[in-house]
């Protein structure tokens, strides 16, 4: 099938729809620009709202007859699909700061700040499409560098489009226009997320999973503001409120995204470190199993869950190996408050730092790289990595390797994982998946590297260019100190890419670029 074919007005048409209902998003922090009396904020994403829900029409219209998307085309669909909304959505960070003035730009930088409005930096259109990959892909890498003085409209858009992101464009897409057929709606569905039906009907699948995650967000917003208040009873409840609706959602969606100047850093407070490890944790839970927990009442699935279980095992293990490097290296102050929290924020890929890491030694940043943000959450959840279900299969395989030289030749012993009994077969192929995707994944991670470590300011070593791509491409967020408006364009492009495709699990942008490349795309056999 040729992508100039029949392929390309399925792809533009299902972008189409992406466009439509990403325009109707904009109007939301347009609202919020306008109840903090931002109106050139509002008037941005207004702008922008039209721009994008007339493209998306437009899209719509001109392949209104194309046929229902087949598997080949959901992948295409997906990783064009995503790349598309990132672009667009990147548009009011660019004109919002085209069309501010500097008098009201200075009214946003905070009473006693020396520094300008980091809405400045989006002049640059290559940092507003960072800041929307980094949104939507819930990165939470940023381009603004005191987030206080982008206005709040700006800050909660960040937020929101994390929020949304993490649940994913096609999955709300599904539960919002309920497009195509059922099998088709199917097939983008597997294309994006897990592949898991909770129900019969994928559109009650996806609106399932909505109303978890959305419940979630609730209870952490209410958390966050009742314990933001006992733990610092000075601080105005107005911003408390601000604060803990935006980190709700940045922490649901592991996106990292902070309202404050130095993230959770700012509050100076260790019991604000421990009140936030439970929003990230959270977020690093898969949806199917909220939805099994929250929906259906199955509160065993707590520890039944094999990938729940093995995380709060991993957060309790990794918290304190990192602690420990972190103390004998004697490099921060608090070890163990900061080597907690930086572990748990690194495998949840959630990215909210309280910690320099850019003063850390060589083993303690290959620790929280490998056994943090490499691995990270759950499958199905919003977190990146290469999913705590593949690295627990390949833990498992590579105890069953090494009992099979103990059985005879004519043994067939099945293998139990994830509540399955598998057979020899069925072990090999899932096995052979996890392991090719995980070669995948450590082979862009090494080439992100070593773009880094090229065109990387001087002061930094190999492992910072380490943890940098690998933060990008796990969606963690936490940083070094080399994600700047500074860097080197090849950076930031690279690190674009690694955002992408580790959002979306790399097979769906390889499909992307190899049918752009040679123009035909092969059925599965």
């Amino acid at each position: 099938m040729r992508i100039s074919g029949k392929t390309r007005p399925v792809v533009l048409k299902e972008t189409g729809r992406l466009l439509w209902m990403i325009g109707f998003i904009f109007l939301v922090p347009a609202a919020v620009s306008a109840i903090y009396n931002e109106w050139y904020s509002a008037g941005g994403f207004v702008f922008s709202s039209c721009i994008t829900m007339i493209f998306g029409r437009l899209l719509m219209y001109f392949y209104r007859n194309a046929d229902e998307p087949l598997f080949n085309n959901a992948l295409i669909i997906v990783a064009f699909g995503w790349l598309a909304s990132t672009i667009m959505g990147g548009l009011p960070f660019y004109i919002i700061a085209n069309i501010t003035p500097p008098e009201v730009l200075s009214n946003f930088i905070p009473e006693g700040a020396a520094y300008q409005s980091s809405l400045l930096y989006f002049k640059n259109p290559l940092h507003c499409f960072f800041e929307s990959m980094s949104a939507y892909t819930t990165t939470g890498l940023t381009m603004a560098v005191h987030e206080p003085s982008v206005g709040k409209g700006v800050l909660f858009y960040r937020s929101f489009a994390q929020w949304l992101g993490g649940a994913g464009f096609i999955i709300l897409a599904l539960a919002v226009l309920n497009p195509g057929s059922g099998r088709s709606s199917i097939l983008m569905y597997r294309s994006e997320a897990t592949g898991i039906k909770l129900k019969p009907k994928i559109i009650e699948t996806t609106r399932g999973i909505w109303k978890a995650y959305f419940f979630i967000t609730l209870f952490s917003t209410a958390y966050l503001v009742i314990g933001t208040r006992l733990i610092l009873p000075d601080y105005p409840f107005r911003d408390n409120l601000f604060d803990s609706i935006n980190h709700a959602m940045a922490g649901q969606s592991t996106g990292g995204f902070s309202t404050l100047d130095d993230s959770i850093a700012t509050y100076k407070s260790p019991m604000m470190d421990i009140l936030y490890i439970l929003p990230m944790a959270l977020g690093s839970f898969s949806l199917p199993f909220f939805y099994r927990f929250i929906i259906l009442g199955r509160f065993c699935e707590l520890w039944k869950d094999i990938q729940t279980r093995a995380l709060i095992i991993c957060y309790l293990i990794g918290g304190i190996i990192l602690s420990f490097l972190l103390c004998y290296a004697q490099i921060v102050p608090e070890p163990f408050r900061e080597g907690t929290f930086q572990f748990v924020s690194a495998m949840s890929t959630t990215g909210w730092q309280t910690s320099n890491i850019s003063i850390w030694d060589t083993p303690s940043i290959v620790f929280i790289v490998f056994a943090g943000m490499f691995i990270g959450g759950a499958s199905g959840a919003t977190v990146g990595g290469i999913k705590m279900i593949r690295a627990l299969m390949i833990a498992k395989g590579m105890r069953w390797q090494i009992n099979k030289v103990f059985l005879s030749r004519n043994t067939i012993k099945t293998i139990k994982f994830d509540g399955k009994s598998l057979l020899p077969e069925q072990m090999n192929t899932e096995l052979a998946n996890a392991a090719v995707f995980s070669l995948l994944f450590l082979m862009i991670l090494l080439g992100g590297t070593f773009v880094t470590y090229f065109f990387m300011p001087d002061g930094f070593s190999f492992a910072d260019a380490l943890f940098e791509s690998t933060s990008s491409q796990s969606t963690a967020g936490l940083s070094t100190g080399i994600v700047d408006p500074t860097m080197h364009p090849a950076i930031e492009v690279t690190y674009i890419f690694q955002m992408w495709a580790g959002r979306l699990e790399i097979i769906p942008v390889l499909a992307l670029f190899r049918a752009l490349l040679t123009g035909t795309w092969y059925r599965r056999i």
